[in-house]
């Protein structure tokens, strides 16, 4: 299938979990009397697989399953699937659609419960309709709209369902469990702590120096390592600096390994004192954002906005604060690739959660060279801060000693979702508010996203019916359409056949911004028209989309972006909210309100090109 994908980079996981050509093959090893046995090690594959898509895709909720018939001479594997990324078919789909009609009387192994994100319970229908009779997960589902909803629907309909170590304790299976807490430790930070998992990165010499005393630092890792880095840039929604990196290194930040997510740039300055021209003010290909004081440089800020670059004040640049932001960005994982005063007050802040340290082979030397790791107050040995679950990898010359230094949140015992809670209690409502917010397709109302995975048809320009994925598909390509030149069709048929939402959207305006003259004339003049064509489409299409639609009547629908003005409402409600709004209009026109169907608003233009 087109999104198995060969050559993925090598998983970040603590533990790494040794695939082989045998997870096809019958089992007869020595663990072969126990199920328990079994059960570990088809979650451990079914963890493996979920971290498949990383540095591909921008992070997302990592999901994989196996499917397989385990008995006591060992078991035999059917199908397998992973998320490739949001708005993508499911795991489960997939590992169904592989095992086909040996699906019937197979267990079902995944790494974490399936999240029935907006009424598509795709997932859980999938194993039900194939017949699988056992499904074993290795942990509850973090998020608390979604927390259990999977496992109580495949009980009501007969299956057994266990979650794995919540009724058996051993070795075997602390090491399953922990292979699921680790590919999704981004997620279950977020749901813990409210904010993005961060990840502190440097590479220091064997006498723990960052540089020479002059500042010099190319190179103090091999070739290897810095390829290695290249992996963890591609696993990161951001990667952040402060200026001194900026001034001393005046780094890209890019992604080199052939990945294809480009993570955002951020640098933290409090005062702006950075060079005007630098290589990551160039925003062609990858934004880059600057965190600051408010009312710092005010001149330069027009000059970095005019390059392109955003710039976002805060009233005091903490590290904390920072992360809170990027958290309602929606944010999951945050690389730190920072210099030693930035590193411990992101520390001290208790921001950063992972530690990945490559220390070369090599003695510099210096009173005054730096270390990666800046003052944190601490006069006394027994005040360091220990890593847990460390381990070491050599990588060339060189050792990555990697570790936490908080422990990934197991949110065990089950945290009650709002639907039980709210059976518990009637008096609580799940939606007391009058705003309703979505964003993320795995938010509670993610249905409502252009980037949910809700396949449609819609006539072409011949009147042919068209399957598209999903709204951003359609809408990306939309930009194209009525073009004579054979290259505007060409990247229509290249956004139609792109993998997810995300890499139609980025094809989509990559083309817009480097080939302008390829874009439909009427473009801005007729895109709120195409984006409502295809949400009327995508909503008409699924009855259980519809009737959610219909039961937020009498709420304002926003959706919840920081960053795009346009179809959002941006970070304090400056933005213009436009997929609100014609979600809003769309509801009217199923309510038969014929009085709110005035759409003029909804024809305004707008400068935005994206």
């Amino acid at each position: 299938m087109a999104h198995l994908l060969g050559g993925l980079a090598t998983p970040l996981l603590c533990k790494p979990i040794n695939a082989s050509s045998s997870f096809n093959n019958n089992y007869t090893s020595a663990s072969s009397s126990s199920l328990h046995a079994l059960d570990s090690l088809y979650i451990k594959r079914a963890a493996e697989l979920a971290d498949k898509s990383a540095g591909f895709t921008a992070p997302h909720p990592n999901f994989g399953c196996v499917i397989a018939h385990p008995n006591n001479g060992g078991g035999t594997v059917v199908g397998e699937g992973y998320l490739y990324a949001e708005g993508t078919i499911p795991a489960e789909v997939q590992a169904v659609e592989a095992a086909g009609e040996r699906c019937r009387g197979a267990t079902a192994y995944l790494n974490m419960e399936p999240g029935d994100c907006h009424s598509n319970s795709s997932a859980v229908s999938a194993l039900i309709k194939a017949g699988i009779s056992r499904v074993v997960i290795g942990i509850r589902n973090p998020l608390q709209h979604l927390r259990g909803n999977a496992i109580h629907a495949l009980r009501s309909e007969g299956l057994q369902v266990d979650v794995l170590g919540e009724d058996t304790q051993n070795k075997i299976i602390e090491e399953a469990v922990k292979s699921c807490l680790f590919v999704n430790a981004p997620l279950l930070y977020r749901a813990a702590c409210q904010v993005p998992f961060s990840v502190l990165k440097y590479a220091m010499t064997l006498d723990g120096k960052i540089s020479a005393s002059s500042g010099h630092a190319s190179w103090i890792s091999s070739k290897k390592s810095r390829t290695r880095v290249f992996e963890m840039r591609g696993r990161s929604d951001a990667v952040i600096v402060g200026g001194n990196t900026v001034r001393r290194d005046n780094p890209r930040l890019t992604v080199r390994h052939g990945g294809s997510h480009l993570p955002r740039r951020i640098v933290l300055s409090q005062t702006l004192d950075l060079p005007e021209e630098a290589h990551i003010w160039n925003v062609s290909e990858v934004p880059t954002i600057v965190a600051t004081q408010r009312g710092a440089r005010r001149s330069f800020q027009k000059l970095l906005a005019s390059k392109g670059v955003e710039v976002v004040e805060f009233d005091i640049l903490d590290p904390r604060d920072v992360m809170g932001y990027l958290y309602d960005r929606g944010y999951l994982s945050i690389l730190w690739e920072c210099g030693g005063t930035l590193a411990a007050s992101a520390i001290s802040s208790g921001v950063i959660h992972k530690v990945h340290a490559f220390v070369a082979p090599k003695i510099i030397g210096g009173k005054n060279a730096p270390s990666p790791v800046g003052e944190l107050g601490m006069v006394e040995m027994t005040q360091a801060l220990e890593l847990i679950d460390v381990c070491y990898e050599q990588i060339g010359p060189d050792i990555l000693v990697s570790g936490f230094l908080q422990p990934v949140p197991d949110l065990t015992p089950t945290i009650p979702s709002i639907e039980e809670t709210s059976a518990i209690d009637p008096t609580i409502s799940p939606y007391e508010s009058s705003i309703i917010f979505f964003y993320k397709t795995w938010d509670p109302y993610g249905g409502f996203s252009n980037f949910s995975l809700h396949p449609f048809q819609m006539p072409n320009e011949n009147g042919e019916l068209v399957t598209w994925s999903s709204v951003e598909h359609y809408y990306q390509a939309q930009k194209f359409v009525g073009a004579s030149d054979p290259v505007a069709k060409s990247c229509m048929e290249e956004i139609q056949c792109a993998k997810s939402p995300e890499e139609a959207a980025r094809i989509g305006r990559r083309i817009q911004r480097q080939q302008p003259n390829l874009v439909r004339p009427d473009w801005e003049s007729v895109k709120i028209d195409a984006m409502y064509k295809a949400l009327k489409c995508k909503f008409a299409t699924y009855p259980y989309l519809n009737s959610l639609l219909l039961s937020t009547a009498g709420s304002v629908l926003v959706e919840g972006s920081p960053h795009d003005l346009f179809w959002g409402g941006g970070r304090d409600g400056e933005g213009l909210n436009y997929l609100g709004r014609l979600l809003m209009k769309l509801r009217s026109e199923f309510l038969g309100d014929s009085s709110t169907s005035q759409n003029s608003l909804l024809h305004q233009t707008s400068e935005n090109k994206y």
